[in-house]
């Protein structure tokens, strides 16, 4: 079974990042943080953005006080690889490979950044040692 897509627009995944680097946060909290020197209407915009990302179930509202404190319902892993996915299917037939390869080719990779993916490659398919 196919995960749960989530469908986030790139101003929705500021409010998201807001809420991922401060654990929780109310309305204003998060216009602060998007818009220094907000006004009136861009309140009401990331107020906006925070009732469409509660009704798609990616941010969670604490109705308990006054003021209510939003938090982020999905990760940010998550959202990462519902991106990746995404992208693998529409440039590349659903096939990662030529994703990784791009993503790998990019840059140089420090030497702990070259274990790191070795680490993680023997986490999901270990090495088979040559009498298997």
């Amino acid at each position: 079974m196919r995960p749960k897509q989530y469908h986030v627009t790139d101003t929705e995944l500021l409010v998201l990042q807001v809420l991922w680097d401060r654990g929780e946060a109310t309305t204003r909290e998060v216009c602060d943080e998007i818009y220094p020197d907000g006004s009136t209407s861009q309140y009401y915009t990331v107020q906006k953005l925070l009732e469409r990302l509660e009704k798609r179930n990616c941010v969670q509202r604490d109705r308990s006080q006054r003021v209510h404190v939003f938090t982020a319902a999905i990760d940010r892993e998550t959202l990462i690889q519902e991106r990746l996915r995404g992208l693998s299917d529409t440039l590349c037939g659903g096939s990662i490979i030529p994703m990784l390869t791009g993503l790998i080719q990019m840059r140089r990779w420090t030497a702990s950044e070259q274990e790191e993916l070795r680490d993680l490659l023997d986490q999901v398919a270990p090495r088979q040692s040559p009498n298997d």
